[in-house]
């Protein structure tokens, strides 16, 4: 049965405008045009996106760490809105970031305050300098005993630069994930180009996340944002043979399938639900996706949860 369809109607009613959970292959294969007017199936038109969402559990691996308490505040509500239970916290990376001793703790101190202020919702990633090795080293101590969860790589030094291994080394006996910021700019002509104008040249590239992936097997690492406006396809082919690299969703981007394709390179197990305060768009992208809802699950939580596992800190 089909029925008369009002776009404006339909995206109020569901709630979560904008995000692109019924669009796509999946939108098209329901509906039909007729005398210039939309018509949907009534299996798509009774759709309940809200419910959907809330019968998955979720955690997201790429949450911010934010200095103003208004807004934290709004972020939890953002997560409560798309029923996240866990956020994996860290502070935002900026173009321009202090990288003194000083200015690395500061920002560890404001995850730490994150967490404090939502012990039950906060699991919390630090940062540290790794051409500062004596602070780094005492920074990994004081936030695994603080309870963090995995360590966020400053990313003004290329992931397999030597100062990056000292840190690795005093890190990968925590059996927790390494996040990393990396880059893959859209070539354009036929040439790719590895870095814009507007960032740090320093910054590493899908090469550089192979290169100490392979030097570290034991390793785990978590390529930030395919959804974050680089070229996530090349970064996910780029990994295909890395088994110790995962990606995560986070970004405002909403490519078509770009869930599909990392599923279909990387495998349902390399795949990890992120925001990166992109709620809407966050749990839209994978729920429009063609993947199965096993696959899903994984993705939104079973996977980041089988991490947090292997250090002991698997929620339950």
């Amino acid at each position: 049965m089909l029925e008369r369809f009002s776009r404006r109607s339909f995206v109020t009613g569901a709630t979560i405008a904008g995000v692109g959970i019924l669009s796509g292959s999946a939108y098209e294969k329901n509906s039909e045009w007729k005398d210039g007017e939309q018509l949907l199936n009534e299996e798509t038109f009774r759709y309940n996106v809200m419910n959907d969402m809330r019968s998955y559990r979720k955690i997201d691996s790429y949450a911010n760490a934010l200095s103003s308490s208004i807004q934290a505040d709004v972020q939890i509500q953002n997560a409560d809105r798309m029923q996240i239970e866990k956020l994996i916290v860290a502070v935002p990376i900026a173009k321009t970031m202090g990288s003194s001793a000083e200015d690395i703790r500061a920002y560890n101190d404001i995850v730490i305050k994150a967490i404090m202020a939502y012990p039950t919702r906060i699991l919390g990633q630090f940062t540290v300098n790794p051409i500062d090795i004596k602070t780094a080293s005492s920074e990994i101590k004081r936030c695994v005993d603080l309870g963090m969860v995995g360590m966020k790589l400053f990313n003004h030094v290329k992931v397999n630069h030597p100062s990056v291994f000292s840190v690795i080394e005093k890190f990968i006996d925590n059996r927790m994930i390494i996040h990393v910021h990396g880059e893959s700019q859209i070539g354009v002509g036929g040439y790719r180009m590895k870095y814009d104008v507007q960032n740090n040249p320093a910054i590493s590239v899908p090469e550089d996340f192979v290169d100490t992936a392979k030097r570290y097997p034991e390793a785990i690492f978590q390529y930030a944002h395919i959804g974050g406006g680089s070229d996530w396809e090349y970064a996910c082919k780029s990994f295909v043979n890395t088994p110790n690299i995962y990606v995560d969703t986070g970004g405002s981007n909403n490519e078509e399938r770009m869930i599909d394709f990392a599923v279909k390179h990387l495998g349902e197990d390399r795949v990890l639900f992120g925001c990166d305060s992109s709620f809407y768009q966050g749990v839209g992208k994978v729920l429009s996706s063609g993947i199965t809802e096993a696959q899903k699950r994984k993705i939104f939580f079973d996977n980041y949860n089988r991490i947090l596992k292997k250090s002991g800190n698997s929620i339950h």
